[in-house]
């Protein structure tokens, strides 16, 4: 990339923290409520379940995909705007359908032309802090505060006008973002005939593949948090203020960690930072599994930032460092794949398959013994297998 001058490098960066809060301003608007806007259609927990797994199912396949195609074609920008204004248009078709499987088909289309998003923003903040790379997390920070600010407000307007204002929050921030994103400095790379080397370069790394499997494990436990925390709230007798609420409180523990989340890159390294995010994780659930009353989420929400904020900082920085030449789309399109996708496919269908099967108590119980077994495993295997040296494209 080549060297911008300081006044056009400042307002790069300033429309990328402008983009990630109306970014995840929109997600707080409309995901945390899906589950609950299916349930009030009528819909059994396992269709639920269903419909919860099927945009990271889509998004394992379309994050990769379009990743690919943008790094392959250079048409990054346009890609950008053609998923943006998608995410707009399926939401309402998702608003306005009235059977189970008309929400089938608009919510695979949601996910597919949404899924090539995060990637090529996550990309170009990267390549817009040039060398000082570890302050991603001072970017990614106001993503948390849209979120922080936007839930509670949307939450207030649900409870007083219906479920259907999350989806009209969530085109009117999206809107917003589009706009936005014609100032972006969305990044472009050539490596021409050799994208497809570097991707089986990329793919046959041991290292890289472990680290897959430790971002699909987070996700699985995200997955749960993300999709029926509400459900969850909801039977314990909360309402949508307290629900809205329990997101801020989330929110206040992601911005420290943004904050400090260079710091934390230069003393503890994404090994340690990635078993960090395990163990929170792991408490987080298994907290969850205890409370009799729908306030105590509340302190609990405070782990958000040690199990999601610390995987997500890691995983970018582990994508960026390990990626080929030209290829930084493409990796961070395969780790939004596998967390946002696959991990979060398995959580959202075994989910709402355990939550009508055994309910929520022993969901997150049994998904923090889990997630306690599985950082065992990762310190073991990680500490001789898990490298972040670039792989080349010879």
């Amino acid at each position: 990339m080549q060297q911008q001058s300081r006044p056009s490098h400042n307002r790069s960066i300033f429309f990328i923290k402008t983009f990630y809060f109306l970014f995840f301003a929109a997600a707080a608007s409309l995901f945390p409520i899906l589950a609950l806007f299916y349930e009030q259609l009528g819909l059994s927990g396992r269709q639920i379940g269903v419909l919860v797994a099927i945009p990271p199912l889509v998004t394992l396949f379309a994050a990769s995909f379009w990743g690919g195609l943008a790094d392959a074609t250079q048409q990054h920008r346009r890609l950008l705007g053609l998923a943006i204004g998608g995410v707009m248009v399926f939401a309402l078709v998702i608003l306005f359908s009235t059977t189970f499987w008309a929400l089938v088909v608009a919510v695979i289309c949601y996910a597919f032309v949404g899924a090539p998003i995060m990637p090529l923003i996550d990309n170009s903040a990267l390549e817009s802090l040039g060398a000082r790379k570890n302050q991603y997390g001072r970017l990614r920070l106001w993503g948390a505060v849209g979120w922080g600010l936007a839930a509670p407000v949307v939450g207030l307007l649900v409870e007083q006008f219906g479920l259907s204002w999350s989806f009209y929050g969530y085109v009117a921030f999206m809107l917003v973002g589009l706009m936005v994103s014609f100032k972006l400095p969305i990044t472009r790379a050539s490596i021409g005939r050799e994208f497809w080397r570097g991707f089986h370069l990329l793919m046959g790394n041991r290292s890289w593949l472990i680290f897959l499997v430790i971002i699909f494990v987070v996700g699985i436990g995200s997955s749960l948090v993300h999709n029926y925390l509400f459900l969850y709230m909801h039977a314990l007798g909360a309402g949508n203020t307290l629900m809205g609420l329990a997101l801020s409180a989330a929110t206040l523990s992601e911005l420290a960690v943004f904050f400090y989340s260079d710091l934390l890159l230069e003393r503890w390294g994404i090994r340690n930072m990635l078993a960090l995010a395990l163990s929170a994780l792991s408490v987080r659930l298994l907290a969850y599994s205890l409370v009799p009353m729908p306030w105590l989420v509340l302190p609990i929400q405070l782990l958000h930032g040690f199990s999601f904020s610390v995987s997500w900082v890691a995983g970018v920085a582990y994508a960026n460092r390990i990626a080929p030449p030209g290829m930084g789309a493409t990796a961070q399109g395969i780790v939004s794949g596998v967390s946002m996708g696959l991990a979060a496919a398995v959580g959202g269908f075994t989910g709402g398959w355990l939550y009508e099967s055994v309910g929520p108590f022993l969901m997150y119980r049994w998904a923090g013994i889990g997630l306690l077994l599985a950082m065992v495993f990762f310190m073991v295997i990680g500490r001789y297998w898990m490298v972040a040296r670039p792989v080349p494209v010879k």
